[in-house]
């Protein structure tokens, strides 16, 4: 007998679900609210030719979903056309200097002693030691945690001397780079997970060595080109994916879910994988009674990671003198940060990330235009902010910082903007208070604390997705879908897709494509 699931969102975590199970020979159904597959790794696609990445701008460690597309019988990079950039990124510091990421070591090392004389030499002892931590941790990223005893594998225990997870980001880069302008090139990555580098736990030190060891890429056509790459194949393989089919209700009998109510109809499968945002999702379409673990009210008092503040704006002209990405760091960054997690409120001198994706992909714009897109980390939705009287205020701080950065003239050459907020990213895109990276990555909600990849309140519900583990960030998200997927066939008695490849030596990173800035 054919089992049957269904996969609420068709974000990327659900769509390698789809894959994975299809090709274990399940009769998979998507069912997604938006017109586009991808969720927030979706596309902005203008009248007059402009396209936007939604949410990630960048792809990062794509080995995950390499072995995900060779366990379906097909090719990653055949699919999907990705370019390896150098420089990564530009790093603008408020507080002085600028520093060109490259991941060139000979490169790095220099413009690190240019910038600090004093930490010279350090960049390689970083590698080193997260070198050894990454490929020592990695197989836990790929494995459930469902309690506390998995917690307390021996061969977890080992590693606790090496992990620290009592000592903050910022302390571990401490242990190789005086200069804090340094520490935080190499720590502000914990925004990736929404997080401050003072209080997100040092394990986190792998993500800048990931940039730097296997790179950073650009899909051509963004990264929302790969979720529809995803979803063609997904498609291709069988998988039903249903569009514009908002869920307006689940079916229950007792503790286990049997059925998804939408406009069009209802939906009875074996199991259900839930795609959407882990707290929106359960607190509107799963009954407070059911959830012994997140009720309504332990789920109000976790810790949510920050929001952000959005531009996409389509230009006449181009930037080709400043690289595909540009970080800037504001001058006084705990004040910054401590004005988003503590304070919830507005910084006047916020950090801001600058997408310039013209100078690598000439397909996201008419001939002799580009796009710019501008984020800024910002506060959950809180009282403290009315983003009503706020957003058009704070669009002027923007461009303004942007301006300062590099982008000048910006106002005049704006042909094309869209803005979001918080209150748009929880209203329009479902996202509980706006918090964009999901539940925070603090001790006490990792691993086993993060709420279960089999859904420990609802039998027969699964999840993947930034609200399991191992967490947000597209690696982790497609692994949370490897995860998932593994404990839903074993449930329904099916074999698993074959098995995941070890941890590659990361003594031998992959080779890329470089290509300049411009």
């Amino acid at each position: 007998m054919t089992r049957t699931v269904t996969i609420i969102g068709a974000g990327p975590g659900g769509l390698a679900s789809a894959m994975l199970l299809a090709q274990a020979g399940v009769r998979v159904r998507v069912i997604e609210r938006l017109a586009v597959p991808g969720g927030r790794t979706s596309t902005i696609a203008t009248p007059d030719g402009f396209r936007f990445d939604l949410g990630p701008t960048f792809f990062l460690y794509p080995r995950v979903l390499e072995d995900i597309f060779t366990a379906c019988g097909r090719d990653l990079r055949s699919e999907v056309d990705m370019v390896r950039l150098d420089p990564q990124y530009r790093l603008v510091f408020g507080a002085g200097g600028e520093l060109l990421a490259t991941p060139d070591p000979a490169r790095m090392e220099a413009e690190v002693a240019r910038l600090s004389p004093a930490d010279a030499g350090a960049v390689g002892r970083f590698m080193e030691s997260n070198r050894e931590k990454f490929v020592r941790f990695a197989p836990f990223l790929e494995q459930p945690f469902e309690g506390w005893r998995d917690l307390a594998s021996p061969d977890l225990l080992k590693l606790m001397p090496m992990l620290s997870p009592w000592r903050s980001l910022d302390a571990e880069l401490g242990r190789f780079f005086s200069d804090e302008r340094i520490r935080l090139a190499f720590t502000f990555q914990s925004k990736y997970l929404g997080m401050s580098p003072f209080k997100c736990p040092s394990l986190f030190s792998i993500l800048s060595f990931l940039e730097y060891e296997h790179g950073v890429y650009h899909p051509i056509g963004g990264c929302g080109a790969v979720s529809a790459a995803m979803a063609r194949i997904a498609t291709e393989m069988g998988v039903d994916i249903r569009y514009e089919e908002p869920v307006e209700g689940l079916e229950f009998s007792g503790r286990r879910i049997t059925a998804v109510r939408t406009p069009r109809g209802t939906y009875a499968a074996d199991a259900t994988i839930v795609n959407a945002d882990f707290a929106r999702s359960m607190t509107r379409l799963v009954p407070d009674r059911l959830r012994r673990r997140w009720s309504d009210r332990r789920i109000a008092s976790r810790r949510f990671s920050c929001s952000t503040f959005m531009l996409y704006l389509g230009i006449e002209g181009r930037y080709d003198e400043i690289p595909h990405h540009t970080i800037y760091l504001s001058k006084d960054y705990r004040q910054n940060l401590a004005d988003i997690e503590r304070r919830h409120v507005l910084s006047a001198d916020p950090s801001m990330y600058v997408q310039n994706a013209g100078v690598t992909d000439p397909t996201l714009a008419p001939r002799g235009m580009s796009t710019l897109y501008l984020l800024i980390p910002v506060t959950h939705r809180h009282p403290n902010v009315d983003w009503r009287r706020e957003a058009p205020r704070f669009r002027e701080v923007a461009l303004d910082q942007a301006a300062r950065i590099g982008f000048p003239g910006l106002r005049d050459r704006i042909r094309y903007e869209k803005m979001l907020t918080p209150d748009d990213w929880q209203d329009d895109y479902e996202i509980y208070r706006g918090a964009t990276f999901n539940l925070a990555h603090d001790l006490g909600q990792m691993l086993h604390m993060r709420p279960h990849n089999r859904f420990e309140d609802v039998d027969g519900m699964y999840l993947v997705g930034g609200g399991t583990h191992p967490g947000s960030g597209l690696p982790v998200i497609y692994s949370s879908a490897r995860i998932t997927t593994d404990l839903l066939l074993a449930d329904l008695g099916l074999a698993a897709a074959p098995p995941r490849r070890s941890v590659p030596d990361a003594r031998r990173p992959r080779p890329g494509s470089p290509v300049g800035a411009a």
